[in-house]
């Protein structure tokens, strides 16, 4: 597959999901053979990630300039935190901005994915996942959770065709720029392709918010599913030790405190 031959819709995509198997711990030689790009390109979609996160990773087209983002009403913000308080409905375990767009445009409202995005960036609700690459060459006690903990299982559930998601729960500290903001709680998770799924809380997360999130997660039935999880440690929760012993295709592996995504340590060394 040659890029040229790709329309910038397609080949965002591609540039996506190569970033997605790299974070998976895929060479860039495998990761350009799975998606049909060049190792340059490859590479540029890896570089763009470290440098911006995921809204770098897509091709530029031409189009509505940095800073003019649609401006949603207020009854759109309110529907919008209104939703993501909410569980979706159907099988989703949260919401993606695709999705809330539906939503909203379904109750009368025009609102794109580009404006949910500017939304929930503004509002700190936009969380980069980990890095993993290269981790398992570390000497440190990453590289040695990575090597110990997440690489065995990990390869168990690729050979399985099972799926690996990244997620956590964390609280979001609104800029200034946005007044009268409240603080949320955020349950996040990166799938297929690092699309970014949350779910919002006034409060902390109970147990049976957890459930219902990784209750959702297996695509078909008794398919390996593992989930590595910052910023919760469950050991104390009886119920949710007892879910997981009785659902042993879930592999829950909690992030050790301290192990920061790329995005979040590069900001802050500066």
């Amino acid at each position: 597959m040659s890029a040229k031959h790709l329309s910038p819709q397609e080949l965002s995509e591609c540039r996506l999901q190569a970033v997605r198997l790299r974070l998976d711990g895929h060479t860039v030689a495998e990761t350009a053979r799975r998606t049909g790009l060049s190792a340059p390109t490859v590479s540029a979609a890896w570089k763009a990630f470290l440098e911006g996160g995921w809204e770098a990773v897509p091709v530029r087209v031409r189009g509505r300039k940095a800073g003019q983002a649609e401006r949603l009403s207020r009854q759109a913000q309110q529907a919008l935190a209104r939703c993501l308080a909410a569980q979706p409905a159907g099988d989703e375990p949260a919401w993606s901005s695709r999705a809330l767009a539906e939503v909203l445009k379904a109750e009368g409202y025009t609102v794109s994915p580009r404006a949910v995005d500017h939304w929930l960036e503004a509002r700190d609700l936009k969380p980069e996942p980990l890095v993993l690459e290269g981790l398992e060459r570390r000497r440190s006690t990453a590289g040695r959770w990575y090597r110990q903990q997440v690489q065995p299982v990990l390869e168990e559930v690729r050979r399985a065709h099972g799926d690996i998601w990244q997620g956590g729960v964390r609280v979001s500290r609104p800029g200034d720029q946005v007044v009268d903001e409240p603080r949320r709680y955020q349950l996040y998770l990166h799938g297929k392709r690092g699309v970014l799924l949350s779910r919002c809380f006034a409060s902390p997360p109970v147990a049976d918010d957890y459930l219902a999130l990784f209750q959702r997660l297996p695509a078909q039935a008794n398919a390996p599913v593992a989930l590595v999880f910052h910023g919760a440690h469950f050991q104390a929760c009886s119920q949710i030790r007892q879910w997981l012993d009785t659902h042993t295709e879930f592999h829950l592996i909690n992030v050790p405190a301290g192990l920061r995504s790329a995005p979040e340590a590069k900001q802050k060394e500066r």
